[in-house]
């Protein structure tokens, strides 16, 4: 592609922008990028690009599998570019690969992990092919924006590049159905005991065949439309999976992935389904670049989960677990929910789930709230839960109705005075549950249990 003056502009703009802003110690991780793309708006497509990309997208999970591969690679000695500290969107995309190119354009690094938002398909896949495509899982999320798991799926299967490898969730039926014509390979996990044949959520987007729209037979349901499932009038079914976890041994913390009749064992490091799914997905992605088994798991073994995400501590014979629940987004919070009521031993639960800032004009809808399984709230195990926050009445009626007795629960709009009433009797385990903008009060209320957990001991 013809280069031009116009993108000489603005690569010497942009790299001379992003000297200046790191001399004054500001983020370089957006704004480079978004000038580019101001003055060159085909940017992306014109600059030198590694000759190795792996493009990850996805509803859930791809910030976590995106770092973990990066950790992976760099254990290995091996040398990319990466967005993992700016935007997800063509901006942060166009900066990234700045970073990978000299002052006159040429190329300085072979390989590319881009962590790329499914809406952002349209501005970024036009201009650039990824050797491979990772999608995590398709979900409904964010109602407003982006309407439903249909609308972001036929987006991604019109922009996906042709020449594009998909590495593919084969357990999620919308998702390895995404841009059929390519060529793919699947990961998946074999039936598990706590599966079952009925579906206990309130969500499933993928209900009749998209072929005959005869209604699907579910052969197992793991969560939500994660499962195993056919129709009886077509050939339409879940795929054959290429990396599939044939034994998933949660006691020795160990999964075995088979893959061309070859049979491979990893430890885990993470005993949530949705993170052995995020470490089956890395794993997959290392194999297509020729990482061996014990290049794998020697580095898998350092990684954890990071403390954003999720994080654990026993103090004075108590656990204090946060865990990230995202805001808006109902399949993730069932997630956590489903992890904290299956969780051993009773437990006490801050709830922290604003989808807004105080400050803010206006209100987020409150739909997403009525897809997600509030339900498994509803537990003998959880002795009490506390709501706090802008949403702390939204949330207070929807565990109501989802049957929780309000003899359990203490609701309040401050976070800090609702943590107050923490009862620690009768609990081996305290769960925070926050969301994504709100970690500086996670911190704050994690610190105040702490503090009430000592307290009591010296009582």
């Amino acid at each position: 592609m013809k280069k031009g003056i116009k993108f000489y502009i603005a690569l010497w703009g942009a790299k001379i922008g992003t000297v200046i802003l790191k001399l004054f110690k500001r983020n370089a991780t957006f704004f480079p990028g978004k000038f580019a793309i101001k003055i060159c708006p085909d940017f992306i497509g014109k600059i030198n690009k590694p000759k190795t990309i792996v493009a990850v997208t996805g509803t859930n999970g791809k910030t976590t599998v995106c770092n973990m591969i990066e950790d992976i690679l760099k254990d290995n000695n091996y040398i990319f570019i990466d967005n993992k500290y700016g935007s997800n969107i063509d901006a942060g995309v166009a900066t990234t690969l700045l970073s990978g190119v000299n002052f006159w354009g040429k190329c300085k690094r072979d390989l590319a992990i881009l962590e790329v938002d499914e809406r952002s398909a349209p501005k970024i896949y036009p201009y650039m092919t990824p050797t491979y495509l990772v999608c995590t899982n398709l979900f409904r999320d964010s109602l407003m924006r982006n309407a439903h798991t249909e609308f972001i799926s036929e987006i991604l299967t019109k922009y996906i590049p042709k020449d594009t490898t998909l590495i593919l969730n084969g357990d999620d039926l919308i998702a390895s159905n995404i841009a059929p014509e390519n060529k793919r390979i699947y990961f998946g996990i074999d039936r598990l005991e706590t599966d079952s044949e009925k579906c206990e959520n309130i969500a499933r987007d993928i209900i009749v065949c998209p072929k005959c729209n005869s209604k699907l037979v579910y052969d197992y349901v793991r969560y939500n439309h994660i499962g195993k499932a056919h129709c009886p009038n077509c050939d339409f079914r879940s795929p054959d999976i290429d990396y599939l976890v044939t034994n998933l041994d949660l006691q020795n913390m160990k999964m075995h992935i088979k893959n061309n009749n070859e049979e491979e064992t990893y430890d885990l490091i993470s005993d949530n389904i949705i993170n052995i799914y995020n470490i089956l997905t890395v794993i997959t992605v290392l194999k297509q670049l020729n990482l061996t088994n014990i290049q794998i798991n020697e580095s898998l073994k350092k990684q954890k989960i990071v403390d954003t995400r999720y994080s654990e501590e026993i103090v004075n014979g108590k656990k204090i677990i946060t865990h990230l629940s995202k805001g808006m987004n109902p399949i993730a919070c069932s997630r956590v929910f489903d992890y904290v009521r299956k969780y051993k031993g009773n437990k006490a639960v801050i709830l922290l789930l604003d989808d807004l800032h105080e400050e803010a004009n206006g209100s987020e809808n409150t739909a997403w709230q009525y897809d997600t399984d509030y339900e498994f709230l509803n537990d003998d195990s959880i002795k009490q839960l506390i709501i706090a926050g802008v949403r702390y009445l939204d949330d207070y009626v929807r565990v109501r109705i989802a049957g929780v007795d309000d003899k359990k629960i203490v609701h309040e709009r401050n976070e800090l005075s609702a943590v107050e009433k923490l009862n620690l009797n009768n609990v081996e385990t305290i769960f925070i549950l926050h969301d994504l903008y709100s970690m500086e009060l996670k911190e704050a209320i994690k610190a105040k249990v702490e503090l009430m957990v000592k307290n009591l001991e010296e009582k």
